[in-house]
């Protein structure tokens, strides 16, 4: 160890504690191998308040048997309404065709991930600065912040759009939609009367978003247009201000929600996407190197898919992984070079879908938007037929 330069050398290590790096120990926990979860931030991290869970979601978390007590925390939603209130159009998309969704809190699930994995499985702390192949083990060596230098014989990079793991891969960096959103959540002590559905309200450039969660809990976000380069106060009384202004001509039932949001759920950001084209091209692994969740495929929230594909992820990985312990996989490059194979194509489309759907949404010139219908029409007619993907049994 000491020739290596290392304090220590773990099996796999998996750099992120959010959803998907949560999830993946997980799956590998219920295959009977072990990891370490590297996390940054001192206690577990629920930024985005919460995500719609889609069909396909659903299979990955009941394969990674958190599923049953997932479905006490929210209700299951029965719609989609979206209304244009400057046209005074609307449309409704029944869910029951389509199968189960609900909106969950981001804290219900990585605590439920957190709670189903062993005692001490994830390091909070743990601020990675760096990634390196050691000349003398070929092992990938991560440095820390404070100094200490941890070897791991396989390293899964699950530390979102920013990942250090993905630019020792050579990836890209994620680009930034014109699209900001400022997301929170809302209690209603005595009841809200909402119905359970995930209901969009658009007025020109910008789109309010609510799904309810329980009877007494609201998700909810606002879509705005922004430059690319703009920055955020994270301040969250601006955030709350700043909504309150762009939902001036909604409903008061919408000003209300906002009004007596909980402060500590905002958030306001710019939203990111890796596009298809570096994803369909790039290099998701070097040696026993890869990378999961938004570090290899961070997308818009159009298709509501983000979180859902980084959990499908954690499954594959799981799976492959896994087979390089009971002797169906001959080493851990093979493995993921399975996993990679798998997931590639899955990602290409949702990212591509994503990707289209924001240019109809944005403020793009008219003959960008007719190419973009016309390639929807041709590649994805049926536009819910990604929430039917199975990522297999673990």
């Amino acid at each position: 160890m000491e020739s290596s330069g290392c304090d220590e050398i773990q099996e796999i290590v998996i750099v992120g504690g959010g959803l998907c790096g949560l999830a993946t120990a997980l799956a590998l926990h219920r295959k009977g191998v072990e990891s370490v979860v590297l996390e940054k931030s001192e206690t577990l991290r629920s930024e985005g308040a919460a995500i719609g869970v889609l069909p396909n979601g659903w299979k990955a978390l009941d394969q990674l048997g958190v599923a049953s007590h997932l479905r006490t925390t929210a209700l299951p939603l029965q719609g989609m309404r979206i209304t244009w209130m400057d046209k005074g159009n609307e449309k409704f998309t029944p869910y029951k065709n389509i199968g189960e969704v609900r909106c969950l809190k981001r804290s219900d699930i990585v605590e439920t991930f957190a709670d189903a994995l062993p005692p001490k499985a994830i390091r909070f702390g743990c601020d990675i600065v760096s990634v390196e192949m050691d000349p003398i083990t070929s092992l990938p060596s991560l440095l820390l912040s404070n100094g200490k230098r941890i070897g791991a014989k396989v390293l899964i990079g699950c530390d979102g759009w920013r990942s250090i793991v993905a630019s020792f891969l050579g990836l890209k960096p994620a680009k930034t939609f014109r699209t900001c959103a400022i997301r929170g959540l809302t209690s209603y002590p005595n009841g809200h009367s909402f119905p359970l559905e995930f209901v969009r309200l658009i007025i020109g450039q910008t789109a309010v978003g609510r799904l309810p969660i329980t009877d007494k809990l609201v998700h909810w976000f606002v879509a705005v247009q922004q430059g690319t380069d703009a920055k955020f106060p994270q301040d969250t009384q601006f955030i709350k201000q700043r909504a309150m202004e762009a939902v001036s001509g909604h409903p008061a039932d919408v000003q209300e929600m906002i009004e007596k949001c909980d402060l500590d759920s905002l958030s306001f950001a710019h939203l990111k996407y890796r596009a298809p084209w570096d994803l369909m091209f790039g290099n998701f692994r070097e040696k026993t190197v890869t990378v999961a969740g938004d570090a290899m495929h961070v997308m818009g929230p159009f298709l509501g898919q983000g979180g859902s594909s980084g959990i499908e992820d954690a499954v594959v990985l799981g799976i492959n992984l896994a087979k390089t312990i009971n002797g169906s996989c001959f080493d851990h490059e093979e493995a993921m070079d399975q996993y990679i194979k798998e997931r590639k194509m899955r990602v290409v489309k949702l990212a591509t879908q994503s990707y289209l759907t924001a240019l109809l949404i944005e403020n793009r010139p008219m003959l960008t938007k007719i190419v973009v219908v016309a390639v929807m029409a041709i590649f994805f007619r049926n536009q819910s037929a990604h929430t039917q993907y199975d990522c297999g049994l673990l």
